[in-house]
């Protein structure tokens, strides 16, 4: 289970002023239960991304906490806290080193580099790599721990064809011993994979028991916008 109590996060941005209100997230309360698969829905902008550094504990709001009753992964595909001057095969050992004894460093190794199928360059520095194989190396590491709660930002769309599908099948796998919270642009995925579903409007977070639910008001409130224009 995951906890959020009044959780707010504003970005300070030279072109405005003081008094104007800034606040992306805005007094956030939500109880994400146990085993629950959740769909993140929102506009861009919406501040999606954001809730998720949030939960990962990979940022900071200004008010409020995230209570995490349970083992959260950080954002897959986010690709952010890779150490650039070291290779692909030397921050898979430090990160399984942090995680503790409970983890053999080869098996841990030997998983990612299968997984990120980035070949030679496994062996080269994080920073002579593409966004996308940045992606599939955090892709992997994400996915050579056990976590209760995968955190998952657009993941499924890094890639060729045949690594979107793999990694479509890896979180499928993960369905039953482990819980997602996922940001796709791919309705598809969200309805497949998740149970429920929150939608991010104008600050606030809006609870769905049904991904359908959340995905349809999601529809309907764009819709209204497009007419505006």
């Amino acid at each position: 289970m995951i906890d959020i109590q009044n959780l707010s996060k504003r970005f300070y941005q030279s072109h405005y002023s003081q008094a104007e209100d800034q606040w992306v997230l805005k007094d956030i309360n939500l109880t994400i239960p146990t085993g629950v698969s959740v769909g993140l829905l929102g506009a861009n902008g919406a501040g999606k991304s954001t809730l998720l550094r949030l939960i990962a504990g990979m940022d900071t709001p200004q008010k409020g906490r995230v209570i995490r009753h349970s083992r959260v992964s950080w954002p897959i595909g986010l690709a952010a806290g890779l150490q650039s001057s070291m290779t692909g095969r030397q921050n898979a050992k430090f990160v399984a080193r942090m995680h503790g004894n409970q983890y053999d460093v080869k098996k841990i190794i030997q998983r990612v580099q299968a997984f990120a199928e980035i070949g030679p360059a496994f062996d080269e520095p994080i920073r002579t790599y593409s966004s996308g194989m940045r992606s599939r190396l955090n892709f992997g590491l994400s996915l050579a721990f056990d976590f209760d709660v995968y955190l998952s930002d657009e993941a499924t769309s890094v890639g060729d064809r045949a690594f979107k599908t793999k990694a479509s099948r890896a979180f499928k796998d993960k369905v039953g011993e482990a819980s997602l919270i996922m940001v796709s642009h791919s309705e598809g995925i969200l309805k497949e994979l998740c149970q429920a579903g929150i939608y991010l409007k104008n600050g606030q977070a809006h609870w769905f028991d049904d991904i359908n639910e959340a995905i349809s008001t999601y529809h309907i409130d764009s819709d209204a916008k497009k007419k505006q224009y």
